[in-house]
């Protein structure tokens, strides 16, 4: 600013112009520079989204469709991508149950997927997963024929009919005894059906101990010469036993001959 004011008021002005030209220059010069930048960036053929790695131990999700829902659902370009939506996109899939997602430079998309473990069928139209937690994917159940136990009670159950169905599938166990189905009211009684057909009506309280009462006689009342058809355990020391008659186990093999 000395040396300005020690010029003639004409010079002085032009070189003040000539520095603001410059400076005016070079700030247009960085504006075009960063317009052309983002358009590239935006620019899908300049930055594709070319490689997509899916990993985790799957077995009922498919690649294909995870990818997709990446390339219909986001931006061709890898730089416009937004990785929070997509992985909240691939979570909502009804066999995924968490998934990682990250963006691997220059040009590709990492995606860690954990899938659901079906545990049992719920109310015959939706899966429970190992922790008590509904998902939709009964129709995949049904055609990969998955040997689930059906679960049937009240909304907001699921995990305790889970874990009781848990706890007493492990004293049947050792009495080679699987459960088919279990029933919880809404009263919060339980109901068995075993795979060989005998339903056990165990009430609201002390399931567990009633439910061994009848391991502890399984072995009694199967050797009788005639198939059990129900055991109602709601007796504070006994039981009842309900037989199949002979009519009614006609009627049954007859209907399994004819299916």
């Amino acid at each position: 600013m000395a040396e300005l004011d020690q010029l003639p008021a004409p010079q002085a002005r032009s070189q003040m112009i000539i520095g603001l030209t410059f400076l005016l220059c070079l700030l247009l010069v960085l504006v075009l520079g960063l317009v052309k930048l983002l358009a590239w960036l935006d620019d899908e053929q300049q930055s594709p989204l070319k490689e997509i790695t899916i990993s985790g131990q799957r077995q009922f999700i498919e690649d294909k469709q995870i990818e997709s829902l990446v390339r219909q659902g986001q931006p061709g370009s890898f730089f416009e991508l937004d990785v929070a939506q997509t992985h909240k996109m691939i979570e909502a899939l009804p066999w995924v149950y968490r998934a990682s997602v990250r963006k691997r430079w220059p040009n590709g998309l990492e995606i860690y997927v954990v899938e659901q473990v079906p545990s049992a069928r719920w109310n015959d139209d939706l899966l429970l997963n190992q922790h008590g937690e509904v998902f939709d994917g009964i129709e995949v159940a049904k055609r990969e024929q998955l040997s689930l136990p059906s679960l049937f009670g009240p909304g907001g159950s699921e995990q305790t009919a889970l874990q009781g169905y848990r706890d007493m599938q492990s004293l049947l166990v050792v009495a080679d005894l699987q459960i088919h189905e279990l029933f919880l009211s809404e009263r919060f009684a339980w109901n068995l059906r075993l795979a060989n057909g005998i339903k056990l009506n165990l009430g609201r309280s002390e399931f567990i101990d009633r439910l061994q009462r009848f391991v502890d006689i399984f072995p009694l009342i199967s050797t009788q010469n005639k198939a059990v058809d129900y055991v109602d355990l709601r007796y504070d020391t006994g039981l009842a036993v309900g037989w199949v008659n002979a009519e009614t186990t006609e009627k049954t093999k007859t209907k399994q001959r004819e299916s």
